[in-house]
């Protein structure tokens, strides 16, 4: 037997120009509210905070999946908005085996390159999962390392 979803005190949607508008229980509207999640790697779907445009949280979320669809469905294209982190599937080729080094990659979004300033600025996470910060800004991610192929791995291994 399933436990219904609750419904929220609060109301979200989008406004003429596009932004996110918060109803609070109270009635306020809040324009330009921002969802953030607490652990967009380890529990995308656990802990997520819309905050006004004062920088302070208006709503906690627990769950993602605990929400209505529709108001999720909102949430997750907002969400799928602000967080652009390529998904590397395969290293073709780095410049040198010696910081800072032009790699040059396959994405889940297609063929790119960056630089990689410093071994530094390459990070493990839980598994087998790194983070691999560009000198633009831009954080690359890698899924399970050891799903890559073999080449992807041996360039890799040279940095790691």
């Amino acid at each position: 037997m399933s436990t219904p979803t609750p419904t929220p005190t609060w109301r979200l949607q989008r406004n003429a120009f596009a932004r996110l508008v918060l109803t609070d229980e109270a009635g306020v509207e809040h324009v330009g509210v921002v969802p953030v999640r607490a652990f967009p790697i380890g529990a995308p779907d656990e802990g997520v905070s819309l905050v006004g445009s004062d920088g302070h949280e208006l709503v906690w979320v627990d769950h993602l999946s605990a929400l209505p669809a529709d108001l999720r469905q909102l949430l997750e294209a907002e969400l799928a908005q602000r967080e652009f982190t390529p998904v590397i599937q395969r290293i073709d080729s780095a410049s040198t085996f010696s910081t800072p080094s032009t790699w040059h990659v396959t994405t889940d979004r297609g063929a790119t390159s960056f630089v990689l300033r410093s071994e530094d600025d390459i990070r493990r996470l839980e598994g087998q999962a790194l983070l691999i910060l560009s000198s633009h800004g831009v954080t690359f991610t890698v899924r399970d390392r050891s799903a890559l192929d073999a080449h992807s791995r041996r360039l890799l291994d040279r940095f790691l």
